[in-house]
């Protein structure tokens, strides 16, 4: 059986309203705006208040990239939402979203933490290309805001709120723009970044007495910064390869927005020039799963990526998992300017 080629036809995001800068951060733990931004690159983030959730910010990033995409909802065969960080374990974010855009497919979630779009990518890539699926929403959204020890400084101000999505429908003109993706895990350092889920024992049987876990988000920073400088740069360059190009031939890479620390000891190893580095991180921080398409929706209404152009997604993060795609862009916005 030929497989179906792939084409990316729209992208959107979500982003609360609220805009939390490092001087406010710095009135409720001991840190400023220069620790903040000389580290991380960090000015500012988004942080759910009021009525906003994982959700509704996936709702809204699913119908921008509907509208961009000019795709009613119901069209959606297949929802995908990547989240560590959704309102339940269930329902699932995604179902909650085919509910609001009135599609009638399935719809999961999936967990790999910062590389889930990513994997979720991956996942869709293979039902659309093997002719399960004809379009497919992938979606990530996280609400760290929820998980974080607003005392800790090492924590608190790295994440921010938002979601992202892409819809991705089999090929109308035989041109794939899925061109490589690969997908990764090293399961032996899991907990080097953990958030663990409150557990109430049946009162019928004998556990063992254990402290309770921290219900917050801990980051083991000088591991996971090792770990990712090495990694990420191979991960791309094997995704390259399996594309049959070249780290030269790559026109933009849209890196997970871990810190610009990261970012920067990515670039350094591949080569890239800063023009072909596509980042938002200075206003929105870390927003995981999120961040990719936050940063490609920013960069396409803003001009700076021209049609046609080769792009490297990559995330990267607990589990640790990481991943890589490389994808063509030519999807062209639908919404009346």
């Amino acid at each position: 059986m030929s497989l179906k080629p792939v084409s990316i036809i729209g992208v959107g995001k979500g982003l609360p309203e609220k805009i939390v800068t490092n001087d406010d951060l710095s009135t409720i733990v001991d840190t400023n705006d220069e620790w903040i931004s000389s580290r991380t690159g960090f000015k500012q983030r988004r942080i759910v208040s009021g009525d906003e959730s994982a959700t509704s910010l996936a709702i809204l990033a699913a119908k921008e990239a509907l509208a961009f995409a000019g795709v009613d909802g119901s069209e959606v065969e297949l929802i995908i939402c990547a989240s560590s960080t959704p309102d339940n374990m269930f329902p699932s974010t995604a179902c909650e979203v085919q509910a609001a855009i009135g599609s009638k497919g399935a719809a999961f979630n999936l967990v790999a933490a910062c590389s889930g779009l990513v994997y979720a990518l991956s996942v869709a890539n293979s039902f659309i290309a093997s002719g399960v699926y004809k379009k497919v929403l992938v979606i990530g959204a996280e609400v760290h805001s929820n998980f974080l020890d607003w005392s800790d400084r090492n924590t608190c101000v790295l994440f921010g709120d938002g979601a992202g999505a892409l819809l991705l429908s089999e090929s109308q003109d035989d041109q794939n723009d899925i061109l490589a993706i690969e997908i990764a895990a090293d399961g032996t350092k899991a907990h080097e970044l953990t958030l663990p889920l409150s557990r109430v024992s049946c009162p019928l049987v004998e556990t063992e007495d254990k402290a309770p876990k921290s219900p917050y988000i801990w980051m083991n920073g000088k591991e996971i910064y090792k770990f990712a400088v090495v990694t990420v740069p191979k991960s791309i360059k094997s995704a390259l390869e399996k594309a049959n190009l070249s780290v030269e031939e790559l026109d933009y890479l849209i890196p997970h927005h871990a810190n610009m620390r990261i970012i920067s000891a990515v670039q350094d190893r591949l080569g890239l020039s800063d023009e072909k580095i596509i980042v938002s991180l200075e206003n929105y921080a870390n927003t995981s799963t999120a961040s990719t398409p936050i940063a490609l929706s920013e960069a396409l209404e803003a001009g700076k990526i021209k049609d046609n152009s080769t792009i490297a997604l990559c995330g990267f993060g607990a589990g640790l998992t990481w991943g890589s795609a490389v994808i063509r862009w030519r999807a062209k916005d639908k919404r009346s300017k």
